[in-house]
């Protein structure tokens, strides 16, 4: 019985991951064809970024990349929380989290009649769509394309929150989970037309390491023990290994662009994860409360180092 009711799910699973990988990368090609525009406007009322006003220059522009829950220009995953307190702790920072990482033409998932009907009968094709975004978007024909796609919107969301290119303002991009995939793959095209200081924090990241993040300054990874999901990305990406010395991945951190920093004992997801507000450490402060310190943290020691540089790096 319990065999005849596994054979049940995968056939009724196996259609379906198999139409989500196509639509996945329908949306790819329609972008580098031209069939469809990238969306570029925000629900009414919602700014193009918060935090630091737009008539004085921030110390740094913040995109969060959220993981796969993300499926509205609105943060989803934690009801914005993160993204609340870095900007409640960091008011210097000016902060975007309406990009769609796991949309090559920025169309929340959410706003799509058939989705929105899906989401009220099955709610796991919800979760299966974005994963097998992050997939197409690892994938070595795909990846350059998404890429592309994802990286411009990024570019056109950080212009229209005011900011200019080659101001020498840092760029600062913001990944959990596999919003780390599309962070990395951003790279080259932010750096190609914005010219300025990227820096890279990952938070539970998962990704292939195939994409080349020479451009960036730095990557910090945040991460923990605990985070059995992340640590699964490092043994099904054969660019994570060592092994493959010359992946995107190995070659920074032969450069010293990598620095990891320990969040244990936090989950990737749950009441323990990250960016939970109940879980408390032994100070008393929340797991949020400690993500979003080091982010604050990380964000200002760099400023810090880099203040009375000129402009963006070679």
């Amino acid at each position: 019985m319990t065999e005849f009711a596994l054979l049940l799910l995968l056939a009724g699973i196996g259609p379906v991951l198999l139409a989500e990988a196509l639509l996945a990368r329908y949306e790819v090609l329609a972008y580098v064809a031209g069939w469809r525009t990238p969306t570029t406007t925000l629900p009414k009322g919602m700014p193009h970024a918060r935090g630091a006003e737009p008539d004085r220059p921030p110390g740094a522009y913040l995109v969060y990349l959220d993981g796969i829950g993300k499926r509205r220009f609105h943060d989803t995953r934690d009801g914005g929380r993160l993204v609340k307190s870095l900007i409640e702790g960091a008011p210097e920072l000016r902060v975007l989290g309406q990009v769609q990482p796991y949309s090559p033409l920025a169309n929340p998932l959410a706003n799509r009649p058939v989705w929105r009907w899906l989401r009220r009968r099955v709610g796991l094709l919800l979760f299966l769509h974005n994963v097998m975004q992050i997939f197409v978007a690892a994938d070595r024909r795909y990846r350059p394309l998404y890429n592309r796609a994802v990286g411009s919107q990024i570019a056109a969301q950080l212009r229209l929150a005011g900011y200019q290119p080659e101001s020498g303002i840092p760029v600062v991009l913001l990944s959990y989970s596999g919003g780390a995939q599309v962070a990395t793959g951003a790279v080259g095209e932010l750096w190609a037309q914005l010219r300025s200081p990227l820096w890279l924090i990952t938070l539970g990241a998962f990704h292939n390491g195939a994409n080349d993040i020479s451009h960036a300054q730095h990557l910090d990874q945040l991460t923990s023990a605990g985070d059995r999901i992340e640590r699964v990305g490092t043994w099904i990406f054969p660019q994570r290994w060592r092994l493959f010395r010359r992946s995107g991945w190995n070659r920074a951190a032969r450069d010293g662009k990598i620095t990891v920093h320990r969040l244990d004992p936090a989950t990737h997801v749950g009441p323990l994860s990250y960016i939970s507000p109940q879980a408390r450490l032994a100070d008393g402060r929340s797991h949020l409360d400690r993500t979003a310190a080091t982010v604050i943290a990380l964000i200002r020691d760099r400023l810090s180092a880099t203040a009375g540089t000129d402009g963006p790096p070679p």
